[in-house]
């Protein structure tokens, strides 16, 4: 996949999925806009990638501050053609019954409402270019419930709907959306799945993750049109067909 000529703003970018895709998407020839909360993590990964990457400091749970980083892509590159809504956290796991309402909302906050203001951000952007791809970080957590992940569940269960909106109000108009589910993924957020111990995914053993190069693999796929049947949709990588065409082992 050649995205020479196409800047991608990817949230979550200071580790994980979010780091090696902004490195892949580099090597693809991609300007990479890195936005998190971790500004010395982006400024450092900036600093390896080179001039094709900008770091931008936000938290996108505040859409002022994702408006202002799509503004400062903008000046940076010129042009906004790919989002990757990654930015995702899970803690604090916990029951329904012990659930701090505080730390619950945060999680909304971040990997729902975060989502849409990505998207909210970008789409008048792509609109007026005559089109663009959004791409987000799904979940099997979005189709069945998880025992202590009751904000998980639920974000994620929103964020499809978001990809599933996005479609059907601008298809017509250019856009591709699509969700990419990813499984379980060798990052940070599965060591903090570990220690709470809480559900049978706390339970598996590190080789049952797959490399985060992986994700990023499959969502540079994503980019193309050879995954146009996915649009509106969710690509999962549990799928073999769907590894071996975005060629993944």
């Amino acid at each position: 996949m050649d995205l020479t000529g196409k800047t991608a703003l990817i949230t979550g970018a200071s580790r994980g999925i979010g780091a090696e895709t902004a490195r892949l998407f580099a090597k693809a020839g991609a300007n990479v806009v890195l936005v998190a909360r971790s500004a010395e993590a982006i400024a450092d990964l900036a600093g390896e990638i080179g001039a094709q990457a900008a770091a931008i400091p936000c938290d996108i749970a505040r859409y002022w501050e994702v408006e202002q980083a799509v503004e400062n892509t903008l000046k940076a590159f010129g042009s906004l053609d790919i989002l990757v809504n990654n930015a995702g956290v899970i803690e604090p796991i916990s029951r329904m019954a012990d659930a701090d309402p505080d730390g619950w909302g945060e999680v909304i906050d971040i990997n729902l409402k975060g989502v849409f203001h990505g998207m909210r951000a970008a789409l008048p952007v792509m609109l007026e270019a005559g089109g663009g791809t959004i791409l987000t970080i799904g979940s099997g957590a979005a189709h069945g419930p998880v025992e202590g992940w009751s904000h998980y569940c639920s974000a994620k269960a929103g964020a499809l709907m978001l990809t599933r909106m996005a479609d059907k109000e601008y298809r017509d108009a250019g856009i591709r959306a699509l969700s990419l589910s990813p499984g379980t993924v060798a990052t940070q957020m599965q060591r903090e799945i570990k220690a709470s111990g809480i559900n049978p995914v706390s339970q598996l053993d590190w080789a049952d993750h797959i490399p985060p190069d992986w994700p990023a693999r499959a969502l540079l796929w994503m980019c193309g049109a050879e995954a146009d049947g996915f649009l509106g949709a969710e690509v999962s990588l549990r799928d073999e067909d769907i590894r071996a065409k975005a060629g993944l082992a």
